[in-house]
C-alpha cells in the first residue's frame, strides 16, 4: 500500500524512539519542529508516488512478488529502472534539496545482490529472510535509515584492533534465536524520523574482524537504541527561505546491546561477502547520489537566472553572466550524463539484479564531489554580493527602514524589490548559509570520499585492455622504432612486410 506524506508523518506516532536533539529529548518525532523539515522532504517521495504524472518513474512492480512499489523500496530489472531511478531522484531533489530516502533503494539492492551471493557460497538462508524483509517494507512502504558509517576510532588501525570495540557495530552475543549487537554508526541520515535501520558494514573486513561483518534490520525503538540528532534543515529561521521547509537531519546512533531475531539477520560474519555488500551498496548509491545533486543543481540555475533577472541582466547582452551559467549547466549535466552512461550500461549479476555501471557512477560521484564548489562560485557570481549583504527579513516590516530599503534595493523597476530580496535570500539559504555547507560537505563526503570513488575507477576501469590497444599499435609499427619483431606478419605497413617478387622472378626459377 503507498502511503502520501501525511500517511507518513501519522505513521511515526506508532514508534517511540530514544532521540535527543541538541541535547533535548524529544517526545514525538512526529511533532518536533526541529525535525519538520526533514520530515517534509521524506514526505516527497510519497506524495510523488501518488501523483499519476509521476508514476512512471516513481513506482515500480516488483518482480519476485508483482506488486507495485516506491520506487525507493524497489529492486532494479532493468537498465530502465535504473534510468527510472536516476530521474526519481532528480525530481524529488529538484523539489526537497535532498530526498534522503533512495539510500534505502541503494542498500536494499545491494543487501539483495549479497544475500544471493552468500547462500550460493555458504548454503545459507539469508536471501529467503531478506525476501520476506523486502516484501513486508515494500507492502507497508516504509522509511528505512541506512546505519553504515561507523564511528572507527583510530582510523589506521582496522576494526578488530580497536581498544575501544564499541567505534564500530559488532556482534557481541550469538544466541539461538538470534544476535545481540553493540556499537555506534556515526553518521545517519535521516536517523530520527525513519521506522527502521538497516545496519550494514562500512569497510571490507578480514577474518579477524569477522564480528565486525554484520548486516541486519532493526526498529528504530528497539531496546537499546539510542539516537543523538542535529535539527533538519533551519526551522523557525525566517531566512531560511528553502531550509525551513525542506531539510535533512542526520544522526549519530547508538547500538546498547541490541536484540536482533535471526530473521532480521541478513549476514554475520561473511567477510568476503561482507566486503561485496560494502562495494555494492556503494556503487547504487553514488549513482543516485549522481541525480540527487543534478536536482540540487537545476535549483542553483534556476535561481541563479532568477538573480540575473531581478539584478537588471540581460544574458543575450551581458556574456559574462552567460557564460557563467553554461559553465554551471555544464557541470551539472555533466556528471548528470554520467548516470545515464551508467545506466543504460548496467549489467545483471547473479542475482538477477541490474547493477549499474561502477566507473561510470563513480566516475560521476567524483565529478560531482569536486566540482560542487565551483557550482556555488558560479551561482555566487551571478547572483552578486546582495545575497549575503540583505538586511535580514525582519527589517522589511520595519516602518521606521522598509520604505527606505523598498526604494532602494529595487533591481529592475518592473520587478518589486521584496521579490529580489526573497530570490536573494534563496540563493543565500542554498550556497551560503549553514544549510549551503551542508550541501558542500555532503557532496564531498556523502557516499565515501573522493579518494574512495578514486579507488573504485582504478579497481574497475578497464586499463589492460587500453595498454594492449596501444601495444598492437606498436606491434604493427605505428611507433615502432625497426627493433620490435610484429605479432601480425604483413601487417606493419601498408604494403605488408614481406619483400615483394621481382617481375619473372617465379617463371625463371622454374
Amino acid at each position: 500500500m503507498l502511503m502520501s506524506a501525511a500517511d507518513y508523518r501519522d505513521s511515526l506516532r506508532r514508534f517511540k524512539p530514544r532521540v535527543f536533539v541538541n541535547g533535548e529529548r524529544i517526545d514525538s518525532v512526529a511533532d518536533a519542529p526541529q525535525l519538520s523539515p526533514g520530515i517534509n522532504a521524506i514526505g516527497v517521495s510519497y506524495d510523488f508516488a501518488l501523483k499519476s504524472e509521476h508514476l512512471p518513474l516513481m513506482t515500480a512492480r516488483q518482480r519476485t512478488s508483482g506488486k507495485t512499489v516506491n520506487r525507493m523500496l524497489h529492486i532494479n530489472d532493468t537498465s530502465t529502472d535504473l534510468l527510472y531511478k536516476l530521474e526519481a531522484v532528480r525530481l524529488m531533489c529538484r523539489e526537497s534539496g535532498c530526498a534522503q530516502r533512495y539510500l534505502a533503494h541503494d542498500a536494499l539492492n545491494a543487501i539483495f545482490q549479497a544475500t544471493t551471493r552468500i547462500d550460493a557460497n555458504h548454503g545459507t538462508d539469508y536471501h529467503a529472510r531478506f525476501l520476506n524483509y523486502l516484501h513486508r517494507v515494500q507492502e507497508e512502504d516504509l522509511t528505512l535509515g541506512i546505519a553504515m558509517t561507523d564511528a572507527k576510532g583510530d582510523r589506521s588501525r582496522k576494526p578488530g584492533a580497536q581498544d575501544n570495540p564499541d567505534v564500530y557495530v559488532h556482534i557481541k552475543e550469538r544466541r539461538k534465536d538470534g544476535i545481540v549487537i553493540r556499537g555506534t554508526k556515526a553518521i545517519v541520515t535521516s536517523a530520527p524520523y525513519v521506522h527502521e535501520f538497516l545496519v550494514m558494514p562500512c569497510r571490507t573486513m578480514t577474518p579477524d574482524d569477522k564480528d565486525f561483518a554484520v548486516c541486519c534490520a532493526v526498529p528504530v525503538d528497539a531496546e537499546g537504541v539510542t539516537i543523538a540528532a542535529r535539527p533538519a534543515g533551519r526551522p523557525g529561521e525566517s531566512a531560511a527561505k528553502f531550509s525551513a521547509r525542506y531539510g535533512q537531519s542526520t544522526g549519530v546512533v547508538m547500538f546498547d546491546d541490541v536484540f536482533v531475531p535471526w530473521d532480521n539477520v541478513f549476514l554475520a560474519s561473511e567477510c568476503e561477502e561482507g566486503g561485496y555488500l560494502t562495494t555494492s551498496y556503494a556503487t547504487h548509491h553514488r549513482h543516485s547520489c549522481i541525480g540527487a545533486r543534478a536536482g540540487f543543481g537545476d535549483l542553483l540555475i534556476g535561481t541563479g537566472a532568477l538573480m540575473i533577472e531581478a539584478n537588471g541582466l540581460d544574458t543575450d547582452r551581458h556574456a559574462h553572466v552567460r557564460d557563467a551559467m553554461v559553465e554551471l549547466i555544464k557541470i551539472v549535466e555533466g556528471f548528470f550524463a554520467c548516470g545515464v552512461a551508467a545506466s543504460v550500461y548496467g549489467i545483471k549479476d547473479e542475482s538477477a539484479t541490474m547493477m549499474p555501471d561502477a566507473v561510470f557512477s563513480n566516475i560521476g560521484k567524483l565529478l560531482l564531489a569536486t566540482q560542487i564548489y565551483d557550482m556555488h562560485r558560479l551561482a555566487h557570481y551571478v547572483s552578486g554580493g546582495l545575497i549575503v549583504a540583505l538586511p535580514g527579513p525582519d527589517e522589511d516590516h520595519n516602518p521606521e527602514t522598509a520604505a527606505s530599503l523598498s526604494a532602494v534595493l529595487a533591481g529592475r523597476p518592473d520587478i518589486p524589490s521584496s521579490q529580489r530580496m526573497e530570490v536573494a535570500r534563496l540563493m543565500e539559504d542554498l550556497t551560503a548559509s549553514h544549510q549551503g555547507s551542508w550541501y558542500s560537505l555532503i557532496s564531498l563526503h556523502g557516499g565515501g570520499s573522493p579518494e574512495a570513488m578514486k579507488r573504485e575507477i582504478w579497481r574497475n576501469y578497464p586499463v589492460g585492455e587500453k595498454r594492449e590497444l596501444v601495444e598492437q599499435l606498436l606491434d604493427r609499427g605505428v611507433l615502432a622504432d625497426g627493433q620490435r619483431v610484429s605479432k601480425q606478419p604483413g601487417r606493419c605497413c601498408v604494403t605488408g612486410c614481406e619483400v615483394p617478387e621481382l617481375p619473372g622472378a617465379k617463371e625463371a626459377a622454374e
